[in-house]
């Protein structure tokens, strides 16, 4: 039987490895944390719900980073209502990780501009897609990417979505006994406790 986690029945290292795996996920594209689903409200205020690439978690900031089209409903969902909601779950590691929070758009500010210059060509491309996100299609291929040599085209359609998280939830499934915790962000930092799982 493999031995239990550090931050089994350890409050303070629960919430240490909820951020070092959410950082882990987002510099590894094979972790469970890559690829999050993220919620906001459609303009109808009915849930949406569609998965997204996690490219920053910064601990220090209580902040998550992904990236979207500013033509696509996410991002104006995100301008129309703030609130948003992440879950992933790694099966390998057996641990699900929620937060809830407000997302800031970022198009032509700092954020925005150092989101860019890091994001490889490959990413670059999908933002010059031409229709955009959404737009209804003739058929499954009809539409186009520019060459990758103008990569920079989709710099105007691009945006940083900033999560500010506001309350996380760790839940570590191990059949010795689950352990779940949750914290919420207070003007002191973080205050949380153990949950029934």
């Amino acid at each position: 039987m493999s031995p239990l986690p550090p931050f089994y029945d350890d409050l303070d290292a629960t919430l240490a490895a909820l951020w070092r795996l959410l950082a882990e996920g987002a510099a590894h594209g094979r972790s469970g944390f890559h690829l999050p689903a993220l919620a906001t409200l459609g303009a109808d205020g009915r849930p949406r719900l569609r998965t997204v690439v996690l490219r920053a978690a910064d601990r220090a900031t209580g902040t998550l980073r992904l990236h979207c089209d500013r033509r696509s409903d996410k991002a104006a969902e995100v301008l129309a209502n703030p609130a948003c909601a992440l879950s992933a779950y790694d099966g390998e590691a057996n641990v699900q990780i929620r937060i809830e929070g407000r997302a800031s758009l970022h198009t032509g500010d700092a954020a925005a501009d150092a989101a860019w210059a890091g994001s490889r060509a490959m990413s670059r491309v999908c933002y010059g897609a031409e229709p955009g996100p959404g737009t209804a299609l003739p058929a499954g291929g009809a539409y186009a990417l520019p060459d990758p040599e103008d990569a920079a085209l989709g710099r105007p359609h691009f945006a940083a979505v900033i999560v500010r998280a506001e309350a996380l939830d760790f839940l570590y499934l191990d059949r010795r006994g689950h352990r779940r915790a949750g914290w919420r962000r207070a003007e002191a930092g973080w205050s949380g406790g153990w949950l029934a799982p």
